[in-house]
C-alpha cells in the first residue's frame, strides 16, 4: 500500500513580507517618492496643512454651519432651482446648444465694436438679413412656448 507523502509547509508570516515590501519600496519608487515630497513640500510651504488641521479641529462647528446655511429657504430654492437648470440642460441635445454656445461669444464681441447708439435704420434693415430673421423665429418660438406654460399654470 502506498504512504502518503508528508508536506510540510513553512509558517506564512505577513507582517516579514510587507515589512521586505516596505524595505524595496524606496529603490522601486525613488522617482515616485521624490516627486511626492516636493508636493507635500509645496502644501506645506503655502500653509495648506494647517488648513486641514484647523477643519479637523473644528469639524463638528463646521457642519453645524453648512447645516444652518443649508436650511435657510433662499438656499433650499437655490437647491432646488439648479436641479431643475440640470434636468432642463440634460434635454437639450447637445449638438443644438453647441450652436447656440458658439454663436454667443462672436455676437458679445460685434456687439462691443458697434457705436453705442444703433440707428433705427440699422435695426429695421436688420429684417431682411435671413440669419437674423432666422435667429428671431428661434426667439419668438421660445417666448410661444413659454406663453404657453404660463397660461397652464394652475390659478393663471
Amino acid at each position: 500500500m502506498a504512504r502518503p507523502i508528508p508536506l510540510e509547509l513553512p509558517a506564512r508570516d505577513p507582517r516579514a513580507e510587507i515589512q521586505a515590501r516596505l524595505q524595496a519600496a524606496p529603490a522601486a519608487h525613488a522617482e515616485a517618492l521624490l516627486a511626492a515630497y516636493e508636493v507635500l513640500q509645496g502644501l506645506n510651504d503655502r500653509g495648506v496643512f494647517e488648513l486641514l488641521r484647523g477643519a479637523l479641529g473644528s469639524s463638528d462647528k463646521l457642519v453645524e454651519i453648512a447645516v444652518d446655511a443649508a436650511k435657510s429657504p433662499d438656499s433650499i430654492r437655490g437647491i432646488r432651482n439648479l436641479l431643475l437648470l440640470i434636468n432642463m440642460l440634460g434635454e437639450i441635445d447637445p449638438e443644438k446648444l453647441k450652436i447656440f454656445t458658439q454663436a454667443i461669444p462672436p455676437a458679445v464681441e460685434a456687439a462691443g465694436r458697434q457705436p453705442q447708439r444703433v440707428g433705427l435704420g440699422k435695426l429695421i434693415a436688420g429684417f431682411w438679413n435671413k440669419d437674423s430673421r432666422r435667429g428671431l423665429a428661434a426667439i419668438n418660438t421660445a417666448l410661444e412656448m413659454l406663453g404657453k406654460r404660463l397660461s397652464s399654470e394652475p390659478g393663471k
